[in-house]
């Protein structure tokens, strides 16, 4: 019989990534996919791996918002209902959500009908739409070690699988980190992350320009920029003479990630884990206004061990990235040590391990 499983997910790529990633693990054992977001998502997830896509109703709210709550939760009711109907004609065996509110229909709708359904949370601090729904649902899995905000039961009970990562990004596991050697060239990656990261895209670049000049005559700089700081970032890197390569978004982030010797970027759940995975010494700039201060919370996993230095937002300034950027830059035995320390909390076959916790509650173990 068909096995089928509904994988809801939307919002950023930090919810489709992992989506996709355990997506394509089931395909590979003979599940059919099918797609499940809110309208917008469900649209352009065009890439994603799945039989089906449905549109479902879906809303957020801010807290403190009573108005914006009671439409949110009319929405998603209505989402909900429009899920079950679909249930009584594909008849899924599992509802796996991602987090955020495009989830939530799917996962009330399978929770109403009684199906098997499972979350996954990628972040250190669970989600509100996961917060909401843990308690009710199947299994719970998640990313990191510590999950904070989850009811205590949930906490308790959770199964630590870690965040699937997409395959290109899973093959670097299998390659050994090299520190730049004494005269060769020192590759920085910097990534910005669904939130833009301005402040990385105008900080950054001028950091730089104070290191000393023999320093940066070996530095090759690749940077994802906001649009409308690109051209400030070329010119400050021209100036100063460092070869560097400026676009708003990079395809092969995994070819990329490959070739790094350090990594500046957010600490999103999706980056920490394909640091982690990938064995690459970073500095984390957790975003600031994040809720719950998850970000920071989840660059704890690689701060803790040694595999990454966090520089908050408020701390943060041109001279203190630049001597930072300095002592490690010019230190390959500790960038090394660093990226084994990364390396040592990476869980390369998360997406295995939670197909694993799918078909396992699918078939009611």
């Amino acid at each position: 019989m068909r096995k089928v499983a509904v994988v809801a997910a939307g919002g950023t790529g930090g919810h489709l990534f992992p989506a996709q990633a355990l997506a394509e693990a089931l395909i590979a054992r003979g599940w059919t996919i099918v797609l499940a977001s809110d309208e917008r998502v469900a649209g352009f997830a065009t890439d994603f791996p799945a039989e089906r896509r449905i549109g479902l109703s879906a809303a957020t709210y801010k807290p403190g918002d009573p108005v914006g709550m009671l439409r949110a939760g009319i929405a998603v009711l209505r989402g909900a209902m429009q899920a079950r109907a679909l249930y009584r004609e594909i008849g899924p065996h599992v509802v796996v959500g991602f987090g955020g509110y495009p989830s939530a229909p799917a996962l009330v709708g399978a929770i109403l009908d009684k199906r098997p359904t499972v979350i996954h949370e990628q972040n250190a601090v669970m989600g509100r739409a996961n917060r909401m729904l843990a308690p009710h649902v199947t299994r719970v899995a998640c990313a990191f070690p510590t999950l904070l905000k989850a009811p205590a039961k949930v906490a308790g009970s959770a199964v630590v699988v870690g965040n699937p990562v997409r395959p290109p990004i899973r093959a670097l596991a299998d390659l050994p980190y090299a520190p730049p050697s004494p005269e060769g060239p020192i590759r920085l990656l910097v990534t910005g992350g669904s939130q833009g990261a301005r402040l990385l895209s105008e900080l950054v670049p001028e950091a730089v320009a104070k290191l000393p000049d023999d320093l940066k005559r070996r530095l090759v700089v690749q940077q994802q920029t906001r649009a409308e700081s690109m051209e400030t970032a070329r010119r400050i890197y021209r100036n100063a003479v460092v070869e560097a390569e400026i676009a708003p978004f990079f395809r092969d982030m995994a070819g990329r990630l490959a070739a790094a010797h350090l990594v500046i970027g957010r600490s999103g759940a999706g980056s920490v884990c394909e640091f982690a995975v990938a064995g690459k010494p970073s500095i984390l700039v957790p975003l600031a206004i994040a809720i719950d201060d998850d970000q920071g919370q989840n660059a704890k996993l690689l701060a803790d061990v040694g595999g990454a230095e966090v520089a908050r937002e408020h701390q943060l300034t041109v001279d203190s990235l630049a001597g930072a950027l300095e002592k490690l830059l010019t230190n390959p035995g500790r960038l090394a040590r660093m990226a084994a320390a990364a390396r040592s909390v990476a869980i390369p076959d998360a997406a295995e391990r939670l197909a694993d916790l799918v078909e396992r509650t699918a078939a009611g173990r």
